[in-house]
C-alpha cells in the first residue's frame, strides 16, 4: 500500500490536557478518507498537527513518507470556513490565484497560464461568474466553493479539508462531492473532516474513527460496525440496535452541531 499520510504515536495537548492521544495510523494514496467522531474528539486538531499549525507533545506525521517541509507544495489545506476573516479585501479571482504561489517563489509574477488555471478551477466549482466579486459579498456556500477552487488551482497531490460540507446547501454539497470523486479518479488523495454519520459511508472510501484516541481506521465497510461506532460516540448511539442498518436504510443522522 502506497501511503499518503502516516501518524506515529501522535499526541497533542492544550494546557497539559491531551486532545489527541497516541494516534497511530496510515492512509493510502488515491482514496477519499473521512475523519469522523463526536465534537471534541480532536479531528480539527489532527489536521492542524498534520499541517504543522500545532506542535505535537510527542510523535510525528509523515506525508508521502517525508516531513511536511519537504512536500509542502504537494499538499493543499482548506480550513474551516468559520476560521477565515471574510472581510479581507480580495476578489474571488484574487483568492483563487493565491493557490498559484509557491512557498519557494512567493514573489513570482502571475502569468497567463496561472490565470487560465484559476479560471478552470472556478469553472469546476461553478463560480466563474463571480470572479470579480468581493469574497465578503458571497454566501457561506459560495465562499466554501472559492476556497476549494483555490485548492484546486494549487495542483496538489493531497487535499486536506476541514468540514467542507458545513453550512452549504444541497447543490453545493453535491458539487463538492463530485469534485472530490473527480480528484480521486485523477489519482489524488483527499482527507476530509466530516460530522454526519448518515452520509459518511456514502462519501468516503476509508474512515478514521476518532475520539481523542484512535478508535479504528480502514475501509468504510470495516469501520461501520455497531461496536466501533458505539465506542466512538458512546451514549449518542445507545438507542440504536443496528447502527449501520439504521444509518443506511432509515436515514438516521448523528450530525454534530457547533
Amino acid at each position: 500500500m502506497e501511503v499518503a499520510l502516516e501518524t506515529h504515536n501522535l499526541t497533542v495537548s492544550y494546557n497539559r490536557r491531551p486532545v489527541l492521544w497516541n494516534i497511530d495510523f496510515k492512509i493510502p494514496v488515491g482514496q477519499i478518507t473521512g475523519i469522523i467522531g463526536p465534537n471534541g474528539s480532536g479531528k480539527t486538531t489532527l489536521l492542524k498537527a498534520i499541517m504543522g499549525l500545532v506542535k505535537p507533545s510527542s510523535g510525528y506525521c509523515k506525508l508521502f513518507d517525508q516531513d511536511l517541509k519537504q512536500v509542502r507544495e504537494r499538499i493543499s489545506y482548506v480550513p474551516q470556513r468559520e476560521s477565515v476573516d471574510w472581510d479581507f479585501p480580495a476578489s474571488v479571482m484574487d483568492i483563487v490565484l493565491m493557490g498559484r504561489y509557491k512557498s519557494s517563489n512567493l514573489f513570482k509574477r502571475i502569468n497567463q497560464s496561472d490565470r487560465d488555471i484559476a479560471v478552470e478551477a472556478l469553472e469546476k466549482v461553478n463560480m466563474l461568474e463571480f470572479s470579480n466579486r468581493q469574497i465578503s459579498q458571497l454566501s457561506g456556500g459560495q465562499q466554501q466553493r472559492v476556497f476549494i477552487a483555490r485548492s484546486l488551482a494549487q495542483g496538489a497531490d493531497l487535499y486536506i479539508m476541514d468540514e467542507p460540507f458545513v453550512g452549504v446547501d444541497a447543490a453545493t454539497e453535491e458539487a463538492i462531492l463530485n469534485l472530490l470523486t473527480e480528484m480521486k479518479n485523477q489519482g489524488k488523495t483527499v482527507i476530509v473532516v466530516h460530522h454526519d454519520l448518515q452520509t459518511a459511508k456514502d462519501y468516503f472510501d476509508w474512515i478514521v474513527l476518532l475520539n481523542t484516541r484512535l478508535v479504528a481506521v480502514g475501509p468504510k465497510d470495516d469501520i461501520f460496525r455497531e461496536d466501533l461506532l458505539q465506542e466512538a460516540y458512546g451514549g449518542k448511539l445507545n438507542v440504536l440496535s443496528k447502527v449501520g442498518d439504521l444509518i443506511k436504510e432509515k436515514g438516521f443522522s448523528v450530525r454534530e452541531r457547533k
